[in-house]
């Protein structure tokens, strides 16, 4: 199912001379503890959670790893609220927050926030 995303992922920083990155599909509360646990490290986090927002589990792991900065693409409000504040609790702070309205003359609005650790507002 993400197979194809990863292959463009993976050309697209080959195309930009981009050679320090990972891929892995999979669900993050899985993926991103198993990395923490193999000594992966990120500087940069990207994270799309379904709409009931991020799993505990890996809220509670993003914050032991720490990178620099980590983008949430959420579909929920209510949820990317939920998370961010545990994510600033644990010392990120939000820079910005972009609505996207991916499905006009919806009620759905997608919402990608960027966060970055230790920075003042």
């Amino acid at each position: 199912m993400w197979a194809p995303a990863i292959e463009d992922a993976k050309r697209n920083a080959e195309l930009n001379g981009i050679s320090n990155t990972l891929f892995e599909a999979g669900p993050a509360e899985q993926v991103i503890p198993r990395w923490y646990k193999e000594g992966k490290r990120a500087d940069v986090l990207v994270v799309d959670p379904p709409r009931k927002g991020c799993d505990e589990q890996l809220l509670h792991t993003i914050l032991k790893q720490r990178p620099e900065r980590v983008v949430y693409v959420s579909c929920n409000p209510a949820t990317l609220a939920r998370d961010l504040r545990i994510l600033e609790d644990g010392g990120y702070r939000t820079q910005e927050v972009q609505p996207v309205d991916m499905f006009p003359q919806s009620t759905h609005c997608e919402a990608v926030a960027w966060l970055q650790l230790g920075a003042k507002e």
